[in-house]
Formats: C-alpha cells, structure tokens, sequence
C-alpha cells in the first residue's frame, strides 16, 4: 500500500504585500513549476512583471530557492507547525536596460559641448 504524501499549503507574497498563488502542493514539486504557477496567476495591472521562470526569485526563511529543487528538497517546512500555511516571498528582477554604445555617448558629448565663441 503507497503512502500518500502529506500535502503542504503556501502561498507567495510580491512585493507590494499582494499575495498569490495560495494552493496546496506535493513535496516533490520543483521550485521552478512553483515559479510557472506564478507567472500563470500573476496580478494585471502592476508595474513590475516578471517575463521568465528567471526573473522570479523565490525566498523562504532567507534563503533563495533553487529552480532544480524540489520542496522536500528545499526544507520547506523546517520550523512550521503541520498544517500551517507558509509564506515565500517573491522578489522580481527588473529589466535590463541596454548598453550605450560608444558611437551614442560621442553623439551625446556633441550635443552637450558648447559651440560659442566670446570675442
């Protein structure tokens, strides 16, 4: 007769305190499919949206969790009372602006320089 895994309950909270994704979930599911269920469910309307399982860090009792780990893996209940709804908080990786180029920064000295000449 197999055992049935105990479920555990989390949710995630973003960085303006809105929480989501509050489910129950096995100990044998990865961190990235957590990550997935995330950018599934993530909130309209806010100004910082992750585009990639990459972009979203999540971080239970200070550590950041890896994507190839499970939750069993990740000692996710350590210091938890069974039954107890566990949070992780998610931080989001802004996006990268681009580089200037060194043609762009000559073309801004141009346009800064002064061209005046006093007499």
């Amino acid at each position: 007769m197999a055992e049935r895994e105990e479920l555990i309950e989390l949710r995630f909270r973003i960085f303006d305190g809105t929480d989501i994704g509050h489910s129950t979930y096995t100990p044998s599911t990865t961190i990235a499919s957590l990550k997935q269920r995330l950018l599934a469910e993530w909130p309209q309307g806010k100004t910082l949206v992750p585009k990639s399982v990459n972009d979203v860090k999540l971080i239970h009792a200070g550590r950041v969790l890896e994507n190839k780990k499970t939750v069993a893996d990740s000692n996710i209940t350590f210091g938890n009372p069974p039954g107890e709804v566990i949070t992780m908080h998610v931080v989001v990786r802004p996006p990268i602006t681009k580089k200037r180029t060194g043609k762009n920064q000559e073309e801004m000295q141009k346009m800064n320089s002064c061209s005046c000449t006093i007499l």
